[in-house]
């Protein structure tokens, strides 16, 4: 077939020989009846989601309720990221490491080409590249995606900044990754998501779920440039950014890493206490989900985020949780596997478990099936999705598209944990802080393993995501140092503990403001702390707890340490110390044995 291309390109995307040579390659491949060259326009996203009406990819939501919203049902088996198919492919398994699933390149090569010969018979391939990153920006990278599904190619429009920018941060170079997505049959007998890191390519099959299907976002923007940054000097991590403003008008930003429910996307957007906002302070977000970090010519640690939309969990976000995301994506979004909700006049709303609005009387849920109140399953599924484009945010930071990044004060990294772990401490270098991030661990709930409380470790909330060998991503964190002259400070938080009674020791959501003030403050060198076996603490007195109904009493239980506990997380940290043997990189182990000593 020949490359047709659409009127508008810029010369760019019409003459590059590499990616001429490549997309020809592709279609020679997957065989499409037609091949549409995206440019990425409003008017091109609104003509894909009338095509998608049509089609039955979408579903029109009621427009006054929900202007420019659209649903999108994902197939019942393909709800979630699966990490048992993704894999990182290399010559050899030592570029891996154990904490990856892993294939031989040429072997996977093989076997997926003979999944996409053919694949896109009776289908259209979308021609989508984008960038990742602000335009300009020493980090931004491009990316072009095949595909054969509408759902990504509008959905990349939103996570992305795609179209003809792409062509000319490209030009005329070979700099690209090369990511190629067919739904197939959605099969999962037949899925794999496989990253050819020394080849900057990304192959998935099999799928149309966010997380394996949008390639510019865990693929790209962690998996393969967590291995890009390795070899280039930078570090691409699972982390939110935000910006945390004074009254005085001080600016400060943090990067902070949670794994999984532990309220990512709520502390990103996090709404001060009313005495807070009173006083002037105020939070902006830069991204809610990745981080792209380097040091400038001056060893400041500056940050990015690489994405220009939100791909958030919708059930438990309403008004009470997080305002500035319901604001986000009240219009020109896309709801996936949520429950649907036909109204009398022909259109329809949507609904989901913890939402503003009164269950409906019937719906048809994320299936495709009826559903009514007392049903003994989810109306939306656990996982469902909102797409929405950053520029909806009305806490965007100013910053959030400077192409210089922001400095960065501080980094965080927080999990789930019921006891043991503090309400909040300060490592006591840069390297303790980096086996703090490395020792981080969450607790599943009963519905992920049946058992409550399992401490699952995810090191720098990044387990699924390093795209290359653990022990190679920890030395280089440990690298990172050498290149600052006055890193940001590093802080563990734990919004969870419980008392005896089974009650939550600190209240959370807009409340963990006066921990991240006593952060700042203590980052920018104005704070007290005591020190412990665990690193830096607040004393009692130090975190404001006025208006509360707590005492320092209560604050001092939130942050006491109980030995024989820290001695059972310290034999719970040999199942990565263990997994990793001879390869755990010497600075673990010392800090290890100095956090022994402590006790």
């Amino acid at each position: 077939m020949a490359i047709a291309l659409n009127s508008g390109l810029s010369e760019a995307a019409t003459s590059n020989p590499h990616v001429l040579a490549w997309i020809r390659e592709c279609i020679d491949l997957c065989q499409p009846d037609k091949v549409v060259w995206c440019n990425g326009s409003k008017e091109e996203r609104q003509a894909m989601f009338e095509q998608g009406c049509t089609q039955g990819v979408f579903i029109r939501l009621n427009q006054q309720k929900w202007p420019g919203c659209y649903y999108h049902r994902s197939n019942s088996n393909d709800v979630a990221r699966t990490e048992h198919l993704t894999f990182i492919c290399t010559p050899n398994q030592d570029l891996v490491g154990v904490t990856n699933n892993w294939m031989n390149d040429k072997a996977a090569y093989a076997k997926l080409r003979e999944l996409y010969r053919g694949s896109m018979k009776g289908r259209t391939m979308y021609v989508l590249p984008f960038i990742m990153g602000p335009l300009g920006s020493p980090l931004a990278k491009v990316g072009i995606e095949l595909t054969d599904s509408l759902y990504v190619a509008a959905s990349m429009s939103i996570m992305t900044r795609m179209g003809d920018v792409a062509w000319k941060q490209l030009g005329q170079g070979d700099e690209f990754t090369r990511c190629l997505h067919s739904l197939g049959d959605v099969n999962p007998d037949r899925r794999y998501i496989c990253h050819f890191p020394l080849d900057n390519t990304i192959w998935s099959f099999g799928s149309g779920y966010g997380g394996n299907a949008l390639l510019g976002k865990k693929c790209l923007a962690l998996r393969i440039a967590s291995f890009l940054g390795r070899q280039q000097g930078w570090m691409a991590e699972h982390m939110l950014l935000m910006g945390v403003q004074a009254p005085d008008g001080e600016k400060s930003y943090v990067a902070a890493a949670f794994p999984s429910a532990c309220g990512k996307t709520n502390f990103a957007m996090l709404i001060p206490p009313e005495k807070y906002l009173k006083q002037g302070w105020k939070i902006t977000t830069i991204g809610d989900d990745i981080a792209w970090m380097w040091a400038d010519e001056k060893g400041q640690l500056r940050a990015i985020n690489p994405e220009a939309g939100y791909f958030g969990v919708v059930p438990g976000t309403n008004m009470r949780s997080n305002p500035n995301a319901m604001k986000s994506i009240a219009k020109d979004t896309i709801f996936t596997n949520v429950a649907l909700v036909p109204l009398e006049d022909g259109t329809y709303d949507i609904w989901w478990e913890d939402s503003d609005w009164p269950a409906p009387a019937k719906a048809i849920d994320w299936q495709g099936k009826e559903w009514k109140p007392g049903s003994n399953s989810k109306a939306a599924h656990p996982n469902s999705r909102f797409t929405a484009p950053m520029v909806n945010n009305p806490v965007l930071d100013p910053l959030a598209n400077d192409p210089a990044g922001v400095p960065i004060t501080a980094i965080i990294f927080g999990g789930r944990r019921s006891k043991t772990i503090p309400l909040v401490s300060q490592a006591f270098n840069w390297i303790h802080g980096v086996f703090m991030g490395a020792m981080l661990g969450s607790e599943t709930t009963a519905a992920a393993t049946g058992q409550v409380g399992v401490v699952r470790r995810d090191p720098m909330a990044m387990l699924p995501f390093i795209g290359y060998n653990i022990r190679d991503y920890l030395v280089h964190w440990f690298k990172m140092r050498k290149k600052m002259v006055d890193p940001p400070r590093i802080f563990t938080v734990n919004w969870f503990r419980k008392n005896d009674q089974g009650q939550f020791m600190w209240p959370g959501f807009g409340e963990n403001m006066r921990v991240l003030k006593w952060i700042i403050d203590r980052s920018l060198g104005r704070a007290y702390a005591m020190e412990t076996p665990l690193g830096w603490m607040p004393r009692p007195q130090d975190i404001d707890i006025e208006g509360l109904g707590m005492s320092e009493k209560d604050i001092a239980e939130a942050q006491s340490i109980n030995l024989d506990d820290l001695k059972a997380e310290i034999m719970s940290q040999e199942e990565l110390f263990l997994k990793m043997a001879g390869d755990m990189p010497k600075e673990m182990i010392f800090q290890r044995e100095l956090l022994v000593s402590r006790m």
